[in-house]
């Protein structure tokens, strides 16, 4: 009997996911626990175990693929089995963003490739490859999840040997009269390409595909409005260096300024509940959530990924702050698990480390709104008649007003405002 191997959920909201590449060959023995697959989502890469033991068979899926989840991509029993899903639900279609594998008999001759390095990392199918193409695994850095040696890398180092130079003539070669070096060519002037001026094409696939797809759905489908204030951060700088010179060296990293926001911010979705919000599933009413779980934006090779910290507002600063480098550490390797990003009900998108004073931020679905927090600059102003430099901060907040009215949500940014000024409110006012 064969046993079905599905795409899984893979967390909140996630409705499909693109393969990266199968990690075992097609009509491979494998193990319950094995990973078979590897999956992108628009929240992580995700290795995929086998349910079942027996000789796995795979449908018509193909690395760069989107799958919806639940369906039915192999099959796994005995050896003569081929893919026949059981389920009820027909497997999606193929899609055409991969070529077919050419047959056998079409695939030019090439010398045996050397075996890979104990250790070394690479997927079935770029090690295949490898083998028919002649090419050496170890020297190849990969480029997939954990360093991992994938198909388009074993493709690419292809393309860079069959480009190489071919090499100097040995001595016996050499003529016997000295040759005199003559003036290098003039660089050719560029051609151009078939696509005009065109420099790159990038596919919209994978996880650029489902951003793009997430953020056209949040501009159409919400009402937006977007706040914007300045407020006087002078003190809480101060609470920073303060909290930098004391706890630092025993916390083993200094306190920021995105542990701080996000704890105003929880406290403030604490005050007024009515923006830690979303939609019901049937769209017919509004829930208002008991969870406070804070989603910071984190800029990756892979995208911005949006890390999520649950129960914030139960937690203290140095609990915050240590959950939020293990979220950034594991999103820019390519390890967030799918719990790691998913399940926020209100996010924080931060450029201050950049030269960005405002912004408008895209409301992260299904949250009610998100926070743009702008870099802080020393300017010139009024303060109890006499003018001062203090250190401004601008705040963006984009709601959407399905959800929410603009008096209650420009009440919510009045007191995000108010902790900000004067911070150790922040410590009397937490629940």
């Amino acid at each position: 009997m064969a046993v079905d191997f599905i795409i899984p959920k893979l967390g909140d909201n996630v409705k499909e996911a693109t393969i990266v590449d199968w990690l075992v060959e097609d009509g491979a023995e494998v193990n319950q626990g094995d990973d078979v697959i590897e999956l992108e989502t628009d929240k992580a890469v995700v290795p995929v175990p086998a349910n079942a033991s027996g000789t796995i068979k795979f449908g018509p899926y193909k690395a760069g693929d989107v799958v919806p989840i639940d369906t039915v991509v192999a099959t796994i029993g005995s050896r003569d089995a081929s893919f026949a899903p059981r389920g009820d639900g027909q497997p999606a279609p193929a899609t055409d963003s991969a070529p077919a594998a050419e047959p056998a008999s079409a695939a030019p001759a090439a010398a045996p490739a050397t075996a890979p390095e104990p250790g070394l990392k690479a997927t079935p199918v770029a090690q295949k490859m490898a083998t028919e193409m002649g090419v050496d695994l170890s020297s190849i850095d990969g480029s997939g999840a954990r360093g991992k040696i994938t198909k388009a890398d074993v493709l690419h180092a292809a393309g860079a040997e069959e480009a190489a130079p071919a090499p100097a003539p040995t001595a016996s070669q050499a003529p016997a009269a000295p040759v005199i070096p003559t003036p290098p060519p003039a660089a050719p002037k560029p051609t151009p390409t078939p696509q005009g001026d065109v420099l790159e094409r990038v596919p919209v696939k994978g996880i650029r595909g489902i951003i793009a797809r997430r953020m056209a759905e949040s501009v159409h489908t919400t009402a937006r409005v977007t706040l914007v204030t300045e407020v006087d951060a002078t003190e809480l700088v101060a609470l920073r260096e303060q909290l930098k010179g004391r706890y630092a060296e025993a916390w083993g990293f200094a306190p920021g300024y995105n542990e701080l926001l996000a704890m105003i911010a929880a406290n403030g979705l604490r005050q007024f509940p009515h923006m830690n919000a979303r939609f019901a599933a049937d769209g017919e009413s509004i829930e208002i959530l008991n969870p406070v779980n804070i989603g910071l934006a984190v800029d990756t090779e892979r995208g911005l990924l949006v890390t999520v910290i649950r129960e914030l507002d139960k937690k203290g600063l140095q609990e915050i702050g240590s959950e939020f480098r293990g979220l950034v550490k594991r999103a820019r390797e390519g390890k967030s698990g799918p719990d790691d990003l998913s399940g926020s009900t209100f996010t924080i998108s931060n450029l201050g480390m950049f030269r960005v004073d405002a912004f408008t931020p895209v409301i992260n679905l299904p949250d009610a709104a998100i926070l743009g927090v702008g870099r802080i600059v020393e300017k010139p102003v009024v303060k109890d008649g006499n003018i001062v430099v203090r250190k401004m901060l601008t705040l963006s907040l984009v709601f959407d007003h399905r959800l929410v009215d603009g008096a209650p949500a420009a009440k919510f940014l009045d007191y995000l405002c108010e902790i900000i000024e004067e911070p150790y409110l922040l410590f009397l006012t937490r629940k």
